[in-house]
């Protein structure tokens, strides 16, 4: 097994690495500027540590890894312009740089390279086979997540159920996806397939949670975009709906008053109002839950000492992270 630190500078130096057409570089020069922009590159390494574990270096399963990664920034790409978000990793978004029709060619693009990836490399016929379904029917959970997103903007009845559905698509579904994909690729039994899974699952969740907290409570310097995006955008997070469920009369007027507004104060308006109705606690205290559960889940792997605690940190670092 290698350190976060060394399996995020080896999937960046395979980003560097990747070669693009020459022209369109209108086409191909936002693709290696949001590619390159940096990250936690969490997806990839999620693929290659699992495979590494399982006792398959991380060189023959790489290509999978960097299809992962594309697909994730294609979703970038598309979300922030849907998003209306001027920022990304400290950096102006695609569509602010460029323009939105450049954001979009370019995502649809990377798309394609991702598709042309997740089969590269010496694969046995069955692997490709699983790794190629596995990666279409990831896809179409994250467009279907996205939709429900969009859906919730417009309703004032979600339900936490719904949102957690919704997440396990729109997020969970592409953290879950590459720790499958490296135990199919170490060609592991099935029950330490379903072990990595749900472990990716449930980390999935706290990582969509943590990132709803941190839309709202985060330091921007840190996080790397604005805060309170969620909040101006009238965006179903877990904050938001379990907020309209345990409010009293008095602040669920004020939150409904607010949706569709854009004034300075909103977002202190509406944060105060998470503090109040015991959202923000409620929301630390899913993440604590979420987190556990894919603490649980990876120790039925029944890896090595050195694995086991890889992951068991990584999950741990969601309750901490801030950005």
């Amino acid at each position: 097994m290698h350190t976060v630190k060394e399996y995020v500078d080896y999937i960046d130096s395979q980003i560097s690495a990747i070669k693009y057409p020459s022209s369109p570089s209108g086409l191909y020069e936002p693709i290696k500027y949001a590619i390159e922009a940096g990250g936690k590159r969490l997806r990839p390494m999620l693929l290659l540590a699992t495979a590494e574990s399982l006792g398959t270096p991380q060189g023959m399963v790489i290509n999978q890894a960097l299809a992962v990664e594309m697909f994730h920034n294609f979703t970038l790409l598309h979300d922030d312009l849907m998003d209306r978000a001027d920022m990304r990793h400290g950096k102006p978004t695609v569509h602010i740089k460029w323009d939105a029709p450049t954001a979009i060619l370019s995502g649809d693009t990377m798309l394609t390279l991702a598709g042309m990836m997740v089969t590269k490399g010496n694969l046995r016929d069955k692997s490709a086979l699983e790794i190629l379904q596995l990666f279409n029917e990831t896809a179409i959970a994250v467009y279907e997540g996205q939709q429900k997103d969009m859906e919730f903007e417009t309703r004032a009845d979600v339900s936490v159920e719904e949102y957690l559905d919704m997440i396990s698509q729109k997020t969970g579904a592409l953290i879950a996806a590459p720790c499958l994909m490296g135990a199919i690729l170490a060609n592991t039994d099935r029950e330490r397939r379903e072990a990595f899974n749900d472990y990716g699952k449930f980390l999935g969740r706290a990582f969509q949670l943590q990132d709803d907290w941190l839309d709202t409570y985060g330091d921007p310097a840190v996080f790397g975009k604005k805060i309170g995006g969620d909040i101006m955008n009238d965006k179903k997070t877990y904050l938001l709906i379990k907020a309209l469920a345990d409010a009293n009369g008095e602040q669920k007027d004020e939150l409904l008053s607010l949706m569709g507004t854009r004034s300075p104060e909103k977002v202190e308006r509406v944060r105060a109002i998470y503090d109040a109705t015991g959202a923000e606690t409620a929301c630390r205290t899913l993440i604590e839950e979420s987190t556990a559960e894919a603490i649980k889940a990876i120790e039925r792997a029944e890896l090595s000492d050195k694995a086991t605690e890889f992951f068991r940190t990584l999950a741990e670092k969601s309750l901490t992270r801030r950005s």
